[in-house]
């Protein structure tokens, strides 16, 4: 076996796509990190919450599974915070994006169901549909012609169908057209089920995402939020109906068999999301600079992650060190994350970044040649 994988390593290194982890962060510019409200380096904010915190008994560790004795009390203040800000019957917490990717789609089909899905969809929910037993077809990315044209045809084939996307794509930072998803999920009687892992407390007046800025929060079956980024947490929800959360109690086995998130986790997640509900003018102050930022590179993105496209893993990849050289942090993005001949760096932009910040990296660009 060692030399089989010596043999597959050697080939990854020969392909420039060799993965290693990478050393923590310095002080450069960080361009790589999911931090987009800039919370990871708010100290204030973390010292205030940790002075609350003093206050109350709270144990480090939660032991055992939700379903055992790890389901404190501060899961259920969390869940009900989210399930009233958005409006829906339930919430449901999972450990992360990852656990409720693989955990909810999966538990809801059948072989008798179809779920349909966006070609750029994250790794994470590739996983939980190949787990599920129902059928599987993917569209080309935002073509909602071929998404209505294949439900058209197949629709009735299935008991019921689940069409899954992403509010903002995570690798090219472009927006799901919500409102056209909505109209063909109830023309063609489908669930809809939107990823808003890189939205959730970004955009909408409230941070709720996508779905919240386009007034149809309702209209969404299933929402999914993650704590791991602009809340700097660790952590994911689901909102849904009650009937769903039930089910997913009974069956969701990334729920059923983890040990619970640790209640610190779950408090502190819950004081950033109170936080960020407020910081309406920080998320269009970065709205506004990734606009900028986007139109000064003559880059096509219409959110906070903007692709700069390389084309080679090695050329990706010398692009990152030179950029490194002049304090700058853009991890590569290569083949297969991204389709060969795309790699790219994958350009993250957080609110705590300035305009002094961000021409200094433009600058950098231009005058690199790999």
């Amino acid at each position: 076996m060692k030399e089989r994988l010596h043999n597959k390593i050697q080939q990854l290194i020969e392909n420039d796509n060799c993965r290693v982890l990478p050393e923590p962060p310095n002080k450069a510019i960080e361009l790589s990190s999911n931090d987009y409200m800039g919370i990871g380096q708010n100290i204030s904010l973390q010292r205030s919450f940790f002075e609350q915190l003093s206050k109350d008994d709270f144990v480090m560790g939660a032991c055992s599974s939700r379903l055992l004795t790890g389901n404190h009390l501060a899961f259920k203040s969390l869940e009900n915070l989210l399930q009233s800000l958005y409006k829906k019957e339930e919430c449901m917490l999972y450990n992360s994006g990852y656990h409720a990717n693989i955990g909810i789609l999966p538990t809801l089909t059948t072989k008798r169901d179809l779920i349909i899905s966006d070609q750029f969809i994250h790794a994470s929910i590739l996983d939980g549909i190949k787990l599920s037993e129902a059928q599987k077809w993917r569209f080309r990315h935002n073509n909602y012609t071929q998404l209505s044209q294949y439900l058209e045809n197949h629709r009735k084939e299935y008991d019921q169908v689940i069409i899954v996307v992403e509010s903002i794509y995570s690798m090219d930072g472009d927006h799901a057209n919500l409102k056209e998803l909505v109209e063909i999920k109830n023309r063609f009687h489908c669930l809809l089920y939107v990823d808003e892992a890189h939205a959730f407390g970004v955009t909408g007046k409230y941070g709720l995402g996508n779905a919240e800025e386009e007034g149809i929060i309702q209209e969404i079956d299933f929402i999914i939020g993650t704590f791991g980024k602009a809340i700097s947490s660790q952590g994911a929800f689901v909102v849904c109906d009650k009937i769903f959360k039930t089910w997913l109690t009974q069956k969701s086995r990334s729920l059923i068999y983890t040990t619970a998130l640790p209640e610190i986790n779950i408090r502190w997640s819950q004081y950033v999301i109170e936080y960020l509900y407020t910081k309406e003018d920080q998320r269009k102050r970065l709205q506004n600079l990734a606009r900028d930022f986007a139109k000064r590179l003559n880059v096509v993105s219409d959110s906070h992650i903007i692709p700069y496209l390389i084309g080679s893993n090695e050329h990706a990849m010398l692009f990152s060190e030179r950029l490194a050289k002049y304090g700058i942090s853009s991890l590569p993005i290569r083949h297969p994350t991204v389709p060969k001949g795309t790699a790219r760096l994958r350009l993250s932009l957080t609110s705590t970044l300035t305009e002094q910040d961000l021409s200094k990296v433009i600058d950098t660009l231009k005058t690199i040649q790999v």
